[in-house]
């Protein structure tokens, strides 16, 4: 069955709950540019697939850059010794010069062979014959890279499904420091939780800060609402703190300022032709950002109304560039990101 269209949470514990309870599809292709639920389906599927005394004789697991599609073919088709079924697992199947011979067995899977093909940071090509015949006889897992405008709702969801409850902010400051990086997400999870008291839910933005690493008091979290409102002396300071960091990086750092601008045009382009939106609009035109922030895009669109904000999503187009090397001149990227603060707060 074809699951690639399918939110990749929901059918990774789909799958998780299907092969703990024993029942597994003869393919799985596993594939796309975010390893956390690729990672965490094939892991579940190893550990559920074989009884431990079984692995030694039906259980193969191999790379692509080691393996052609025959060697693999002729272990999936071997029958399993003393066991229900048998386990092949191939690695960075991508790496397989010949990766797409596979949709032959695919034609015809074993149905006491599980082979899971597991793709990290590539995609098999849709339009051709092995996606085609795993969506037909296996299970197609698709799981793409989180936009930076999902991060915040992805781990308000994560923490629900931990029994935790995370504040709007501490999960704005969260994203901020991990970025859209799943698995950092949880591993920064797991590292807060260890050092907060035993049986802790709610998690506070002030949690956030002193155990993931992040000043609220200068991110570019904060410099967003500073620069909403129009807070120069302060918005100014933000700046050149975020850019004297050591790993600063300009294009980095103007990515979220055009999110952040592109939610404001878009609001006001809204409140341009509606002045009294219902909900569902605004979340539309707000998309990502909780509720509990909208209030401060209120302001933002007050003093950002839709033409200064089309100036501003131009000069942050501008910067970036300048950021990746073109036309920079002879300041540095903290100087020149000070200037783009600048300049934004004189629109």
């Amino acid at each position: 069955m074809a699951k690639g269209s399918v939110n990749a949470g929901a059918l990774s514990q789909e799958i998780l709950g299907a092969v703990r309870s024993g029942s597994f599809a003869p393919v799985y292709l596993l594939m796309g540019d975010e390893p956390y639920y690729l990672d965490m389906v094939c892991n579940a599927i190893v550990e559920n697939a074989l009884d431990d005394f079984a692995r030694d004789f039906n259980e193969t697991i191999c790379y692509g850059s080691d393996v052609d599609a025959d060697t693999v073919i002729t272990a999936a088709r071997r029958f399993p010794m003393m066991a229900e079924r048998q386990l092949v697992v191939v690695k960075d199947a991508q790496a397989m010069r010949d990766l797409e011979k596979l949709a032959v067995y695919c034609e015809n899977p074993l149905d006491s062979t599980v082979l899971v093909l597991l793709m990290r940071g590539s995609s098999a090509d849709k339009r051709k014959a092995l996606y085609k015949q795993v969506s037909k006889c296996g299970i197609v897992l698709e799981s793409n890279a989180m936009k930076d405008y999902e991060t915040a709702g992805w781990i308000s969801s994560y923490y629900s499904g931990r029994g935790l409850r995370i504040a709007p902010d501490a999960a704005a400051m969260l994203a901020e420091a991990a970025g859209t990086d799943m698995g950092r997400i949880v591993v920064e999870t797991d590292k807060l939780l260890k050092n907060l008291p035993e049986g802790t839910v709610d998690i506070t933005a002030g949690d956030i800060e002193k155990n993931v690493g992040i000043s609220r008091e200068y991110s570019i979290f904060e410099l967003t609402k500073e620069l909403s409102a129009r807070n120069s002396a302060r918005a100014l300071k933000v700046a050149s703190h975020i850019g004297s960091s050591a790993r600063f990086a300009l294009p980095m750092a103007v990515a979220p300022l055009f999110t952040h601008f592109s939610r404001i045009l878009r609001y006001g382009a809204l409140k341009e032709t509606d002045r009294n939106p219902d909900r569902t609009k605004v979340a539309a035109a707000l998309q990502g950002v909780n509720p509990y922030f909208w209030r401060e895009y209120d302001v933002a669109v007050s003093n950002y109304p839709v033409r200064k904000a089309m100036a501003v999503i131009s000069l942050l187009c501008e910067y970036d560039y300048k950021g990746k090397g073109g036309d920079a001149g002879e300041a540095s990227p903290c100087e020149l990101f000070i200037e783009l603060t600048n300049k934004i707060l004189s629109i």
